[in-house]
Formats: C-alpha cells, structure tokens, sequence
C-alpha cells in the first residue's frame, strides 16, 4: 500500500506477479480500513517515513510529526480494531545518537531522568515506539520495532534518507569516473537485503518477549573505510570526504556501534552484508542498470 507508487523501481527488486498493489494513505484511517478488510490482511510491516528522514522533519517539523506519528497511530489502532496478528514498525538506530541529557541517572523523581531526542524525527521515532509498546501492553497488539542503521541498497526509485542517497550517489559518480562525496562522520549503515531480512524475521518470530531491535551492520564507518572500500571495487576511484552544510544534521559522527545481541538472541539476525560485501552487491547491481555516465572535458 502506497500514496504513490513506484512500479518501474519495484520490478527491479521483486516480481510485481507476486504483489498486489493498493493505493491509500496512512493519514486516511478509512483508505487504510478498506485495504486491510479487501485484502484480509492479518499482518502488517508499517514502513511510510517522512520524505528525507531527519533532514526533512528538521526542514518541515509538522509535516512529520502528522505522517510518523499519527500515520503510525493509525495503523496502530486499525491493527486493534480488525484484530490484525502482528504489526512490524520501521523505527531508526537515531534514537542511539541523536540525545542529550539523562543528567539524573535514571532516577524519576528529576526531570532530568533519562535522555531525550535532539531532532524532531528522533522525537517522533521515540513516540512512535512508546505507542507501540502501550497497545501491545493494553490492546494486545503484537507489535515491534526495528531500530535500522542508515539503510542503502538496490533502488533505483525516489525516496530514502540523506545517507542512504549519498551512498548511492557515490557509488554512481565512481562508477561515472567522477569524484565521489562521502560525509565526514562515521556512520552505523545496513544492507537493504538484512534490512528486509530482519523485517520478516520480526514479523514471523513465534514469540516477542522484547519488542525494539537493532537492525544494523554492528559496526561504525568511518569515511576512510567506505572510501577505501570504493577504491579496491572501483579502480581509480576519486573520493572526495566532505559533508554539506544543509545535511550535517543528518550525518552525524556516530561513534559507538548499536548492539545486536537482543536481535540476535530473539530474532536469530545476524547481517549477512558487512560493509565491503554490501558494497560490491550494490556496484554490481548499479552497473547492470545504469551505464556510466559521459566524463566532461
């Protein structure tokens, strides 16, 4: 389901034969009835993000607040009201590095207990999580969340976070023979492959005794190792670790890696991408679908 779909982008990735594509918009709590009541839907992975992730909630607070937060209210309390089994939320390993504070230790009687969310999409992935996690507690909806690090991978479409757009565009300016920009903080990344595995996984496990996972490579890049991957795939690749002032915001240097045991212990993920496999799958597959792009002179 789909406010606007991308036919031309998903048939590179999975056989249309075997989907069925329905218009709506979670904003619409009706359009979202009709589609789990014509397709007698009895799960759910809940994935509409606001356009550009945390440099867009930065750009256009509301806007985001209204998709991530009441767009997931919605599929929440339509998963209550049709009994649906299970519902699988897309939440974001932001929630590690984008917070402040925590100055009381934890303690609740100082109004400074616990860290709090810096960026509005943070704050609106933690809302996200905490209502889930009530109708779970009070509804009995099966709910999880997955925490993924900044995802890239095989499309070709519109869409998707600043880091996983620069990713992309890197690879396809290396490719091209041309200098490819990486940002210049180190960044915990997935694979959209064990992004997408860790998903079903989520969805199909028998029992959730725990309900937030990290889904991520395990692992913190720095720009040196993307950059130094792209030149052993890339031969002569010119690299260029430089980030722009309008997407700082959602670059940070992430400095600690999130810790996959939980995800692991329940879910049996393990990322089966690391960084230079993740890499390679992705070069090959740009290269059968997009030719180099002309060198100027």
């Amino acid at each position: 389901m789909d406010r606007a779909h991308q036919p031309e982008a998903l048939c590179e990735v999975v056989d249309l034969g075997r989907v069925t594509q329905a218009g709506g918009d979670v904003l619409r709590p009706l359009e979202l009835t009709k589609v789990l009541r014509d397709h007698d839907i009895a799960e759910i992975v809940h994935t509409a993000a606001n356009p550009m992730l945390t440099l867009g909630a930065q750009r256009d607070p509301y806007a985001a607040v209204q998709l991530n937060i009441m767009g997931t209210m919605n599929v929440l309390e339509a998963a209550r009201i049709h009994r649906i089994k299970r519902v699988v939320v897309a939440s974001s390993n932001v929630l590690s590095h984008f917070i402040s504070g925590g100055e009381g230790g934890g303690d609740p009687a100082k109004e400074e207990a616990f860290p709090r969310p810096t960026t509005f999409y943070a704050t609106t992935k933690q809302a996200v999580e905490n209502l889930g996690l009530n109708y779970a507690r009070w509804c009995g909806v099966e709910f999880a969340a997955l925490r993924y690090g900044a995802v890239f991978g095989p499309w070709s479409g519109h869409g998707g976070g600043g880091p996983s757009n620069v990713m992309r565009e890197a690879i396809r300016r290396a490719l091209a023979g041309e200098e490819a920009v990486l940002p210049s903080g180190g960044m915990e990344w997935v694979y959209s492959k064990d992004a997408a595995m860790g998903t079903v996984l989520a969805l199909k496990a028998r029992n959730l005794p725990s309900r937030i996972f990290n889904v991520t490579m395990g692992v913190i890049a720095t720009p040196e190792d993307v950059a130094d991957a792209l030149r052993a795939l890339i031969p002569g690749a010119k690299v260029l670790i430089e980030t722009p002032a309008a997407a700082a915001v959602s670059l940070p240097n992430m400095t600690r890696p999130s810790d996959l045991g939980l995800a692991g212990s329940v879910l049996n993920y393990a990322p089966r991408f690391g960084l230079i496999d993740a890499l390679r799958d992705f070069t090959a597959w740009l290269k059968t679908r997009e030719p180099p792009r002309s060198k100027a002179f």
